[in-house]
């Protein structure tokens, strides 16, 4: 696991591979993500590709953008993503920035969100605002989080199936049905209990915010290096979030259900489905999800204005 940290660059170097610093850096070609799917975010992330090509910038669009939106794309261009990008620019809200940063967390680059969206943790730049911070970023008053990032498999008959990494959480749940799943977990090999209920959320720090907080689970700050697990309306009172060491390496065994089978998602999108006997697998992810952020947030200030604290 790759310990979450911080770091201040003075934008011409690049962080890959946790403390090292590879080749000079200035941002010279961006790829930018519309919301995906959605052609309503044409105006703005026309806006947003007009004002990084004033400044110098050439502009691909990613993979979520809608065909409607003529321009580039990085897949036409004849390069693969590490090749063709020095960074992301995500246009949208926080579902399509998990995606995305999980996708350039495997190739080492980094991302920054302009927030269409609603609470907007990850997007945290307002889209009336953009021009603004982006200026900043590019002039290199900016720092790059080290976001902690897990990876989730299951195993059937005795084999690891696919895996796939996770910047928020994965999720055993009983789906749309109103009957309840029963399974055992497991914490580097040691037995936690059994627990009947909705499901179990297993959270990084950043995913602390999201799905895992509505269910009663604690806030961590984005840069610790620990799992949560969050029980899903547990049929009894013992069974309570409990925040875990970033090492650990956890198993759910899916052990009966009403419904005969359980759902995974990981950053909620579907991934498998489990029947009796069969185990999640979760792990730390040797890899982390680097997020820029102009120089001045508060992780405090986030909370403050988007949880409405008062």
């Amino acid at each position: 696991m790759i310990r979450p940290q911080s770091v201040y660059l003075d934008g011409l170097t690049r962080l890959t591979g946790g403390d090292r610093l590879k080749k000079t850096m200035i941002f010279k070609s961006i790829g930018l993500f519309g919301r995906y799917q959605d052609a309503a975010v044409k105006a703005t992330l026309n806006n947003i590709r007009e004002h990084l090509e004033q400044r110098g910038c050439t502009v691909l669009l990613g993979d979520t953008t809608h065909q409607e939106i003529q321009g580039l794309r990085i897949g036409e261009s004849g390069q693969s993503l590490a090749e063709a990008i020095d960074l992301g620019v995500v246009v949208g809200g926080d579902g399509t920035m998990l995606h995305v940063a999980s996708a350039l967390a495997q190739v080492d680059l980094p991302v920054i969100g302009i927030n269409m969206g609603r609470l907007g943790f990850l997007t945290d730049i307002p889209a009336d605002r953009f021009a603004a911070d982006i200026d900043l970023m590019l002039s290199g008053d900016f720092e790059i989080e080290e976001r902690m990032m897990i990876k989730a498999g299951f195993v059937r008959q005795g084999e690891l199936q696919d895996e796939r990494l996770a910047l928020n959480d994965v999720v055993l749940s009983k789906g749309a049905t109103g009957k309840m799943i029963e399974f055992d977990t497991r914490v580097l090999g040691e037995t936690i209990g059994r627990t009947r209920g909705d499901g179990v959320i297993v959270a990084t720090p950043t995913g602390s915010t999201a799905y895992a907080l509505s269910a009663g689970g604690p806030i961590l700050h984005p840069l610790l290096p620990a799992i949560v697990l969050t029980p899903i309306c547990p049929h009894t009172l013992g069974q309570r979030p409990i925040v875990l060491d970033g090492h650990s390496e956890i198993e759910i065994e899916f052990v009966e259900s009403d419904n005969e089978r359980g759902y995974i998602f990981i950053d909620g999108l579907d991934f498998a489905e489990v029947q009796p006997g069969e185990v999640l697998r979760i792990t730390p992810a040797d890899r982390c999800a680097r997020l820029i952020r102009i120089k001045g947030h508060s992780h405090y200030k986030a909370l403050h204005s988007k949880l409405g604290w008062g």
